[in-house]
């Protein structure tokens, strides 16, 4: 069978092309099609490590399985993880090749080298998939950017893909958005769009009809579907450039009257906050992210996520105020529970040593010395999955571990969890710390909250501490019902008949 290719683009970031991508995922599986997701570039600190120790964005995960396919580097070989403002650390096809500045990383000769691996990877799937689903990165119009695109229409001429344009009907104008996203291409690359699709709608969709009308006679494409805004399929998260504001959207807050109260630190450089994610589907739970002390509000669990800049974010935690007020949870007559992941775990421990510059210029700096432990930062990363044992409870955790630290316990504490496999092979090594009364725990392995049984019984502690009866039925995170749900609601709001047709014709 022919291999199809399709293209998801967006009239810009946060429309929704990663959901929509692996709703057509499942779908097209449902068909009857051996399918496999395509990002050529994507910008997240939302990452993930393969079985075969590749670093991929966190989005193509999802979609991979979607499809019901193990997750490869080839589904997204280029990954830019922002250090600073202007800067980000480049994954290429699962590994680091250094960091780059935006004005560097845009230069002609190192986007035409990226291209080729770009190409490489496109190859390798279309050999082994007879449909591919790519995701487009923010809007193919961006006029600084197109000269040397390789994610969007540059993408899909490569591919041979048609493309459908997806834009944003509760961020406003998404009328103007489609027509003057168009307007801003040249002529080849408006034969590539050939339909559209409107996301995020609230209300009665009759009353689209004269907008959905113009916009079809004014472009002479047409409208495949609307698809309504929903709040009840539950999908993890994709950060982008910045994540500003994440504190502030309702969709990260769950609030419960009479629930464990956990809250996650908002770093400025947080990375792999879908660590948390399972936490939302609890029923005894008040979750939320904060990034001002004055918003602290004795939780019982307060979380240090991961992050992609450790040092600056530890200087920002201490200028903010919140070192302080994590520190004095601890003192409380019931101290709160506190857990480190990964740059987390370093940042309570006594110093963090960046001999290399791998970080930062600073070659020292002192943590929260909450944790009897010291990092040294390298330069090579680690990327492995594993398995693991909580070395307390025997329980079993499963996740990866992706940092440049290697911290070093002084002593006086237990390790958190003995790794039973790393990377598919039998080990016996140990990671992390469990502290104090076994309230303070710090870890390297992400992921850890989503073994079921271990997520209750470390909640059950907490409500324990509390005087309050443990509960006993571990909630299931498994997506699959999930994908099926949001493939179901795809499928009834667009024309796939038409979509078919779409891609039969091709370009």
């Amino acid at each position: 069978m022919k291999t199809r290719v399709l293209q998801i683009c967006g009239t810009g970031s946060g429309v929704g092309k990663s959901v929509i991508v692996t709703a057509l995922c499942r779908i097209f599986l449902q068909d009857g099609y051996k399918v496999c997701p395509f990002k050529a570039q994507n910008m997240s600190l939302n990452s993930f490590v393969t079985s075969g120790g590749a670093e991929m964005g966190r989005a193509q995960v999802t979609q991979a399985l979607s499809c019901r396919i193990l997750p490869h580097a080839d589904m997204n070989p280029v990954l830019l993880k922002p250090m600073t403002d202007i800067g980000s650390q480049v994954i290429v096809q699962g590994r680091p090749v250094g960091n780059k500045t935006a004005r560097q990383y845009q230069q002609k000769n190192y986007k035409q080298q990226l291209f080729l691996k770009v190409k490489e990877s496109f190859g390798r799937l279309k050999k082994e998939y007879n449909m591919l689903v790519i995701e487009g990165a923010g809007s193919p119009a961006e006029i600084n950017l197109k000269r040397h695109d390789i994610v969007n229409l540059k993408m899909a001429a490569y591919a041979k893909a048609p493309v459908i344009l997806l834009g944003d009907i509760d961020k406003g104008g998404v009328f103007a958005s489609l027509v003057g996203t168009l307007q801003l291409l040249d002529k080849g690359e408006r034969r590539l769009i050939k339909g559209f699709i409107i996301n995020k709608f609230r209300g009665d969709k009759s009353l689209l009809k004269s907008g959905i009308r113009f916009l079809e006679r004014k472009t002479k494409k047409p409208v495949l579907g609307v698809i309504p805004y929903f709040k009840d399929i539950t999908m993890p998260e994709e950060d982008s450039v910045a994540l500003d504001g994440l504190a502030k959207k309702a969709q990260y807050y769950q609030r419960v009257k009479g629930a464990i109260k956990i809250t996650i630190i908002q770093l400025p450089h947080i990375s792999n906050f879908t660590d948390f994610d399972a936490f939302k589907r609890e029923p005894d739970i008040s979750l939320d992210y904060i990034d001002d002390a004055s918003r602290f509000d004795n939780p019982d669990l307060i979380i240090i996520p991961g992050t992609k800049n450790t040092i600056e974010d530890l200087i920002w935690l201490k200028d903010s105020g919140l070192a302080d007020k994590i520190i004095s949870a601890l003192k409380r007559k019931e101290p709160a529970f506190v857990a480190g992941i990964c740059g987390g775990y370093q940042i309570l421990g006594k110093k963090i040593y960046d001999t290399y510059a791998v970080e930062s210029k600073k070659k020292q700096i002192n943590g929260l010395g909450i944790l009897p432990t010291v990092t040294f930062l390298e330069k090579d990363k680690v990327l492995t999955q594993v398995r693991a044992r909580e070395v307390s409870s025997g329980l079993e955790v499963f996740g990866y571990e992706i940092h440049h630290g290697r911290s070093r316990n002084l002593g006086g504490y237990q390790p958190a969890f003995q790794i039973t496999e790393r990377a598919g092979k039998r080990v016996k090594d140990f990671d992390g710390v469990l502290a104090d009364r076994k309230n303070i725990l710090g870890t390297y392995i992400h992921g850890l909250f989503d073994a079921d049984n271990f997520r209750r019984d470390f909640l059950n502690r907490i409500r324990v501490k509390k005087g309050w009866l443990a509960l006993n039925n571990a909630v299931s995170t498994n997506l699959n019902t999930e994908f099926e749900r949001l493939a179901d609601l795809v499928r009834k709001n667009i024309d796939m008949k038409l979509l078919y047709k779409i891609l039969k014709a091709g370009i």
